[in-house]
């Protein structure tokens, strides 16, 4: 792997995903979970299928090919994104999804093991341990149990387990699609899936104010457009247990990113977490030194 896709790629990737959360307060605030995605995914399947045109980039041959990728799309953008919006958007405090959501590396490290043949080392494992256990100092004094519901909870597991599959599924089964055109595919399928949800259970009402459309171009652009091709990359080239590791990385991020936007306080516990974070995730994807 070249320096490109095992330092400069990773640490762009975990920006780009943590400024999501961001925007997301801005998003939903004004406009509904189900309609913030589906207009997101419909903006961003448009701009793939163009770039993929002008590009002549190739299309999946065959129709199992288009089934791969759409159900990574499923997981990865429907049900995973959709999951988690409702969750907050139901009052379920943001700090306790995300620390839900934080044990996708450890439960794909296991099922990588199980089902890929990537069985991870002891450091590998000791890195998952102890990059959780740093993600949850981050959050420590922003968990509350106030919102806590067995429906956020539920859709919150979802969401760990939607992430970790669409993961797996696309190194196992989808690995060697164009980033073009499976993105194009991948955002098409969330378009419909969050847009039959937006006719079934909202409104479906656009409010055009500026904070809104801030969030929505950078959701689409920056984080559909960029992240997830990214993450795509990253899963080609990359064991899944290191990639997924990199995830734990995002809460840290976008406390500091809070901290930038909102002024939101970072404790010093919350501090520490950060640097135990990082050493965590250092140890599941540095290379391990060779034995003389």
């Amino acid at each position: 792997m070249t320096f490109l896709s095992q330092v400069v790629a990773p640490m762009i990737f975990v920006i780009l995903w943590s400024s999501a959360f961001i925007a997301a307060k801005f998003g939903v605030a004004h406009v509904e979970p189900f309609t913030f995605l589906a207009t997101r995914f419909g903006f961003v399947t448009v701009m793939f299928v163009a770039m993929a045109l002008a590009a002549r980039a190739p299309w999946p041959r065959s129709p199992r090919s288009y089934f791969d990728i759409a159900v990574v799309g499923l997981f990865l953008h429907a049900v995973y994104l959709s999951s988690v919006f409702i969750a907050i958007r139901g009052g379920m405090p943001s700090g306790l999804v995300a620390l839900v959501s934080g044990l996708q590396p450890v439960l794909t490290a296991i099922a990588a093991g199980l089902f890929l043949g990537e069985p991870p080392s002891r450091r590998q494992w000791a890195g998952c341990l102890v990059g959780f256990a740093g993600m949850a100092l981050v959050l420590s004094d922003r968990i509350s149990v106030e919102g806590v519901t067995l429906l956020g909870i539920g859709f919150s597991v979802l969401a760990l387990f939607s992430i970790s599959f669409g993961t797996l599924y696309q190194r196992r089964n989808a690995a060697e699609m164009n980033l073009l055109t499976g993105n194009a595919i991948m955002a098409a399928t969330g378009c419909l899936v969050t847009l039959a949800g937006a006719a079934l259970f909202e409104t479906m009402v656009l409010v055009w104010e500026p904070a809104f459309i801030g969030a929505f171009l950078w959701s689409s652009l920056a984080v559909s457009l960029g992240a997830f091709s990214l993450l795509m990359m990253l899963i080609k080239h990359g064991q899944a247990t290191k990639v997924a590791s990199l995830f734990y990385l995002v809460p840290p991020t976008a406390a500091l990113m809070a901290y930038i936007a909102f002024g939101e306080e970072i404790s010093i516990i919350a501090g520490i977490g950060i640097l135990v974070t990082a050493g965590g995730v250092a140890m599941v994807v540095l290379p391990q030194p060779k034995r003389v």
